[in-house]
């Protein structure tokens, strides 16, 4: 096995990383920056620490990645195959990121394996892409949504007869924690993604065995790569987060944040469901800010960044797929 291949693969990877780390910081950090809990600065700090502690937190979601959606191709075809895929993921996360579309880093991700494996002739386990993607790219924005309104429900329920000044002091300092959580879980889930990436190139090159452990070097160069991403900022999509959904205030932002960080942990303990950062807090803001009143989301902003959550998988394929015959023809 070509090592010079498994080497670009593997730093393709972590560029990946670094991508969705810029490109997802907006989610972690939008709402307390936006309802100014946080400066930019220290937001981006925490959320860049977070990430990297969350980064340890477990390994399902990466065991999801790299044994439940692809066959894991062999030879430097296989290693093809993902080079395309990360590339295909990558152009889209600049994209949405040039645009300022809040998109999902990990359905891109997603994407470029399913289109780099067809175009590859490699087997696409679909009730896997179905049960572990698809099913929860729908389900977690509707949980999202209906919980975000909920909880803030709940607070406007708990918090009737407080002071209002005192108690948006209160939540100010509240979403220090929500906002680490959201750090927190997103790097649970994001970093994992590309540990599952890098474990199936070490696989590929017979530098790991199916079913090893993830190495201790893969998940601190990944989490390292998120994190850094992270503070480098993604300012173009957290002015779509923070304020062109909604005007938040802090206890919408602490509601937001709340449900996002549960939903989360939740999927990536219980389910070792690879779920969209993006789509959870997005669809949590949506259900926040209809507490106030339906009409108070700008419903057409939502629309777009809807319309592109369903491009995002399709047009990550293609361009993977692309990228697989380019390679094909220049170097396998």
């Amino acid at each position: 096995m070509d090592t010079f291949a498994l080497v670009v693969t593997i730093a393709v990877a972590l560029f990946f990383t670094y991508t969705n780390g810029f490109h997802d910081s907006a989610n972690a950090i939008a709402t307390s920056v936006s309802t100014r809990a946080l400066t930019p600065k220290a937001a981006l700090a925490m959320a860049a620490v977070m990430n990297l502690a969350g980064a340890f937190m477990g390994s399902g979601v990466a065991k999801t990645v790299s044994e439940g959606l692809i066959q894991t191709p062999t030879g430097s075809k296989g290693m093809g195959i993902l080079f395309a895929a990360l590339v295909g993921a990558i152009v889209w996360n600049l994209i949405t990121w040039y645009f300022g579309l809040p998109s999902s880093s990990s359905h891109a991700l997603f994407g470029g394996m399913v289109g780099a494996a067809l175009a590859g002739g490699t087997t696409v386990y679909w009730d896997g892409v179905l049960e572990k993607v698809v099913i929860p790219m729908f389900v977690s924005p509707v949980v999202g949504m209906l919980a975000g309104y909920l909880v803030m429900t709940a607070i406007l329920w708990i918090f009737r007869k407080a002071n209002p000044h005192k108690a948006k002091r209160g939540f100010r300092i509240a979403q220090t924690v929500s906002a680490a959580g959201m750090a927190l879980g997103h790097g649970l889930q994001d970093a994992q993604k590309t540990m599952g990436i890098v474990v199936m190139a070490l696989v590929i090159a017979d530098v790991e065995d199916y079913g090893d452990p993830i190495p201790v070097w893969v998940k601190i160069a990944c989490a390292v790569m998120l994190s850094l991403g992270t503070y480098a900022g993604g300012w173009r999509i957290m002015r779509t987060l923070g304020r062109k959904i909604i005007e938040l205030d802090p206890p919408q932002g602490f509601a937001a944040e709340t449900t996002g960080a549960s939903i989360m942990f939740t999927t990536a303990f219980l389910f070792k469901a690879p779920i969209s950062t993006t789509h959870v807090i997005t669809s949590a803001i949506m259900g926040v800010g209809a507490t106030k009143r339906v009409n108070a989301v700008r419903w057409g902003v939502a629309k777009n960044i809807i319309l592109g959550w369903f491009i995002t998988m399709p047009a990550a394929a293609l361009v993977a797929a692309a990228s697989f015959g380019i390679v094909n023809l220049a170097f396998l």
